[in-house]
């Protein structure tokens, strides 16, 4: 089966947002701004769980 159509597109383009988003966070950090570099790399994990829950609601819950 083709793993972009098993996956799906939009949960790709997410993946690849999310990585984005740990990559600034990281030169960021590396760069020495800390407390910019947790603010951005706090939005990954909140976008993946807003996108849970938006898969929950729209499954009905199961």
């Amino acid at each position: 089966m083709n793993f972009t159509k098993k996956i799906g597109p939009l949960n790709i383009f997410i993946m690849m947002l999310c990585a984005l988003i740990i990559i600034v966070a990281l030169y960021l950090f590396l760069r020495g701004d800390q407390h910019h570099a947790i603010f951005i790399g706090l939005w990954a994990p909140t976008i993946l769980a807003f996108t849970i829950f938006l898969k929950q609601i729209l499954n009905g819950g199961q």
